[in-house]
Parts: C-alpha cells; structure tokens; sequence
C-alpha cells in the first residue's frame, strides 16, 4: 500500500508509524468485550492512558478526503494522543500551501477531555513542528462545552473518533457550521453499531441533509456528506 504522506518530512512519517504501532500493541492486549460498556468507571479508568489512534489505513484516507475537500477546517471531536491530528494538519498545511496561503487562516480544532492525553498529544504535534502544531486548536475538557462557541462559520470536514453516547450531540453542535458538502466521518460504526444507532438514524432519516455510506475499514467507517436542500 503506497503511503500518501510520502512527501512529507521524515521525522513527521517516522514518528507516526512508532506512534500506530504502539497503538496497534496497546490494543492487541484490550478484549474486543471491554468496548461493550464504554461509561463505566472501569472502562474510563482502563483507557485513561491509552492511543485507541486511527488505523494508519484509515488516517491516510482521511488525509486523502481532507486535500479532495480543500479542506482547511477541521473539527477533530477525540483527539487522544493526537495521531489523526498530525494527518489532519497536514492536509490543512498543504491545502493552504496549494491556494497560495501558506501563512492564512486554516485550524484543526481538536477536543480531549483527559489532560494527560492532551499533554502528550501537544508533545507529539511539537515533534512535527511549528508548521502542524501551528494551526491545532486543541480544546480541553467536555467538548459539549468547549465547541459550543467560537466555531468557524465554515467547517469543511467532523471526524468523530469518540465513545459513542458523545457522537449524535457533537454533531448537533458542528452541523450549524457545516459547509454544503462537508464531510462527517464516524470510526467503528460496524463494531459498535449499538452505540452509535442514535447517530445513524439521524444522519439515514429522510430530510436529514445527510448523504451517507459505510467505508469496509475494519470496523466499519461512517462517511456522511452534507447535502441539505437549499
């Protein structure tokens, strides 16, 4: 499989694959029953200080969609030790670079309610540089709080990677700000189709503005377009 990030500087591409692979090991030791209860104390305790990343095949294709986007507004809801935000500012730097605008207006607003996994995830991002953790907005804490103001008046693309109770209120809070034809992308909705049957029947029901196929990724990935009529 060709790597889309080829380009990009070494270090950058060196420092994700060390970062998937412990993410791959920490959840090869996780049972696949431990997600089927995902609000306990238990649960919260366990992943505390765990990756839970995007599969790298996953995050080359988000980084993929977010160049065909033009995307340079991002929301991130489950930003963890920040992995896919590496990918998702990437592709905000490099669509700024294409439109001429390499010092312009561009962000990946991220959100993670564990100060320790944004304390590491601001490390990573200083690993890349100045040019990725430039344009991260990390935003700290319940994220129905802290994405309920200062949203862009346009956001091009919503990644939510996030326990499932939190999917359906995230978007509720970025649709207002979705762009006609943003793209909303939810991980796991094959492997955890139970918790996320709220946000499935919101974005499937007729009149939702709402285009949506399920990706064959391993565990299924949500890909919804917003079309809402004009």
């Amino acid at each position: 499989m060709s790597n889309p990030l080829q380009s990009h500087p070494p270090h950058i591409l060196s420092l994700l694959d060390r970062l998937h692979a412990e993410s791959t090991t920490q959840e090869s030791s996780i049972s696949r029953s431990t997600y089927a209860t995902p609000s306990t104390d238990s649960f919260h305790t366990l992943m505390r200080d765990k990756f839970i990343a995007l599969e790298q095949d996953k995050c080359h294709f988000i980084y993929q969609l977010a160049r065909t986007l033009n995307a340079t507004t991002i929301v991130e809801a489950g930003t963890s030790f920040g992995v896919s935000t590496i990918y998702l500012a990437l592709a905000v730097t490099d669509n700024l670079s294409a439109n001429g605008a390499a010092h312009g207006k561009g962000a990946v607003i991220a959100t993670e309610y564990e100060p320790a996994k944004a304390e590491q995830a601001r490390k990573h991002w200083a690993e890349c540089g100045e040019s990725i953790s430039s344009v991260i907005d990390l935003r700290e804490g319940d994220l129905r709080e802290t994405l309920k103001t200062n949203l862009p008046d346009q956001v091009d693309m919503l990644l939510l990677d996030i326990w499932t109770p939190m999917a359906l209120p995230t978007l509720k809070l970025v649709q207002p700000k979705l762009r006609y034809g943003a793209v909303v992308l939810a991980d796991n909705t094959v492997s955890s189709a139970q918790g996320y049957k709220d946000l499935l029947e919101y974005v499937r029901a007729p009149g939702s503005g709402f285009s949506t196929v399920t990706l064959p990724y391993k565990g299924g990935l949500e890909m919804s377009v917003y079309l809402p009529g004009r």
